[in-house]
């Protein structure tokens, strides 16, 4: 993978696509155009979708033993490790993000792909008791064709998300990258193509969503949707799967709580929670964006957050020194900028940062210094409405009854952190919080070995773990009589 490649990729082959037509691709941190990709047409993803839909038939890609899809799933992740600093180059630069955090979602990718090469040898039916003579058994088999569309701000983490166990389990991908950032979704195409993954089990479409996008996802051919976005275009895809009754999984928005009690280690709460809301530039649905912070403990907490965010580094993504970049583009940071002033209008107090900073390297970019506003009540829009930036909401509360009320008074239900040293209060928070992924005393809830989604308008369906390889297959149900006359 010596050159980036931005052709689509279909059937095994990278091609500019029929019409030569093609899309410009900035670096955030610039603010130029990079490279131009090829820009898909109707037939291009028509073409791939048939390629798709006879590599699952006739080529017998659904049939395949799991022993030789695990072959390919492992060569595809020996591939990323052979190629991690190109990949991560190419994210870094695409997407605006740290160095050292692409490295390691590079590497995250990999292991995935280890993960469902190992998880299909041990993932299959059952043999539940029925009340009748005979053998009931279940199947687990593939659906089919199925697209995945993967969101700009973890372009490749979440290709591999999608792709590693909708391949294990026998369907055949169509893979469509954000416009934003497609350079990584094809480097793991190429990197498949290295593997010798038969041709058109995975095909990697670039091009606008409202076109290529619905294409890919009203056909009939294809039989599940996996989409990671925004919660409004989630809704939008809904729909259209319902006309042909589709299986869909949908990983959306976030306005995740970080709950420091009175008995938390606030110092330990205080110093690693700014990059679990300000790391990726605040890109992240699973930001904790709202800390909810007892009154007792409130200056302490304030206090060591902002010392801790004054220490993070913002600058060019490729410095290894690096913590926070750019956002993905002008009109994300002026987004940003938006609701720190509504922030304000609303009662809020910018207690740190909000600007943009001066130094004259980062001028071109999309840089904005993380923000800090405290004073802020619940029913506000900043603390209601996900922002995507660098903004940190504090929330006061004195009643943990009423707090709890208020984490759950929000349209969506996706992550958060509880900080207490008490077991007890943590796991009774932990139940009463309507969200998809926790963590207790510590940033980390996502892990390839476990689900991952959340509730209400934060998404439907689980990715990762054993759960992803059931959202990617259907349940077969067989009986086998067994005659019941012993006398012979």
């Amino acid at each position: 993978m010596s050159e980036i490649k931005t052709n689509l990729f279909i059937n095994g082959e990278f091609s500019p696509g029929s019409t030569g037509r093609t899309f410009e691709v900035k670096e955030p941190s610039l603010n130029e155009t990079w490279v131009h990709v090829a820009e898909a047409s109707l037939d291009d993803v028509e073409r791939a979708i048939q390629g798709a839909h006879k590599a699952f038939g006739e080529g017998g890609w659904g049939v395949t033993k799991p022993n030789e899809r695990a072959g390919f799933l492992r060569g595809i992740a020996n591939g990323i490790r052979e190629n991690l600093e190109e990949l991560a180059t190419l994210e870094s630069r695409n997407v605006g993000k740290p160095i050292g955090d692409s490295r390691w979602e590079v590497n995250a990718g990999a292991e995935l792909f280890d993960y469902y090469a190992g998880a299909i040898s041990i993932f299959g039916g059952e043999m539940p008791p029925v009340s009748a003579p005979g053998i009931d058994l279940t199947f687990r088999q593939p659906i089919g064709v199925v697209t995945c569309i993967v969101p700009w701000n973890f372009p490749f983490l979440m290709a591999c998300a999608k792709v590693a166990p909708a391949i294990a389990a026998g369907n055949t991908v169509l893979l469509k990258p954000a416009s934003y950032t497609p350079l990584s979704a094809i480097g793991l195409a190429s990197v498949a193509q290295q593997a010798d993954l038969p041709s058109g089990v995975l095909q990697v479409i670039s091009g606008p969503g409202g076109t290529v996008g619905n294409a890919m996802v009203e056909h009939p051919l294809v039989g599940k949707i996996s989409f990671t976005g925004e919660t409004t275009t989630g809704a939008e895809i809904m729909r259209k799967a319902a006309n042909k009754i589709a299986r869909i999984s949908l990983e959306l928005g976030g306005k995740s709580p970080n709950i420091i009690t009175q008995d938390a280690d606030v110092a330990k709460a205080a110093s690693t929670s700014p990059l679990a809301v300000f790391g990726n530039t605040g890109q992240d649905c699973c930001a904790r964006s709202r800390a909810f912070v007892h009154e007792s403990v409130l200056d302490d907490f304030v206090n060591g957050f902002i010392e801790a965010t004054k220490k993070l580094v913002v600058g060019a993504p490729l410095d290894d020194k690096t913590e926070i970049g750019p956002l993905i583009s002008p009109m994300q940071r002026q987004i940003s900028c938006e609701y720190i002033k509504l922030g304000q209008e609303e009662g809020a107090k910018v207690a740190y940062g909000g600007n943009i900073p001066d130094a004259p390297d980062l001028a071109k970019g999309n840089y904005l210094i993380p923000a800090v506003l405290v004073d802020v009540q619940n029913q506000m829009r900043v603390a209601q409405e996900e922002i995507f930036g660098p903004v940190l909401c504090v929330i006061p509360y004195k009643d943990e009854a009423a707090m709890i009320r208020e984490v759950n008074d929000c349209k969506y239900g996706l992550s958060g952190s509880i900080w207490s040293e008490n077991l007890s209060r943590a796991i009774r928070i932990a139940k009463a919080v309507e969200g998809g992924n926790l963590s207790v005393n510590c940033n980390s809830s996502v892990f390839n070995e476990a689900p991952f989604g959340g509730f209400k308008q934060s998404g439907i369906g689980r990715e990762r773990g054993l759960y992803a390889l059931e959202a990617f297959t259907e349940v077969k149900n067989v009986f086998i009589a067994v005659d019941s006359d012993f006398s012979t």
